[in-house]
């Protein structure tokens, strides 16, 4: 069963709407006794940094999230939002991140960027597959995925990095760590390329 987190950063509808087109099972977990039997996790993608690990703090759902993901290891998905709060922290917020994954979330710097992209990143783009190509079975690289914001993950280790894409230059957009995987674009306005990418989580 699929459990999507619902720590009030919306989105959620879209993802559940995904799952029940191809059938396949899942869950919404808002309080911790509801993550206890979940065999995967969803941590969906709108929001603030700060807002989201406050709700996560305040709910009692980060330990428990903790529990599940780093002590039992069970597949985690974050998208956009549910990337960032993976990380140790984030110039948008003061909080400390979830620290799955070592680096530090940034803004993109428009004075290094090239050719000068509009700020925020948004629209389709496409990616480049590092790491875990069970994930990204049957996905077209080429079309790739729908992106929308500012900030993206500076990772510490190279080994975490899943899936990269270019925006005035390359930025990190996947990254991995054993049973951790999180993307900065959002499958769930993806069209087919984000059903499959959903789909092929359940599978893991």
């Amino acid at each position: 069963m699929i459990t999507i987190v619902d720590y009030g950063s919306g989105n959620i509808n879209a993802i559940t709407n995904i799952y029940e087109l191809l059938k396949i099972p899942f869950n919404i977990a808002s309080k911790p006794s509801e993550l206890e039997l979940a065999e995967k996790i969803i941590l969906p993608g709108v929001g603030s940094f700060d807002y989201c690990m406050s709700k996560l703090n305040d709910s009692g759902l980060k330990d428990v999230l903790n529990k599940r993901v780093v002590i039992d290891k069970i597949p985690v998905l974050g998208i956009c939002i549910g990337l960032h709060i993976m990380a140790e922290n984030s110039e948008e917020g003061k909080l400390p991140g979830l620290g799955w994954i070592k680096g530090r979330v940034k803004k993109f710097d428009e004075s290094k960027l090239t050719e000068k992209p509009k700020i925020p990143h948004m629209g389709w783009n496409s990616i480049k597959v590092e790491s875990i190509p069970d994930l990204f079975k049957d996905i077209n690289q080429n079309q790739g995925f729908y992106f929308i914001h500012s900030y993206f993950i500076d990772v510490l280790n190279k080994e975490n990095i899943m899936t990269t894409t270019n925006y005035g230059g390359t930025f990190v957009s996947g990254v991995t760590s054993s049973n951790i995987y999180a993307v900065q674009f959002h499958p769930e306005k993806s069209h087919s390329n984000g059903m499959k990418l959903l789909r092929n989580f359940s599978e893991i």
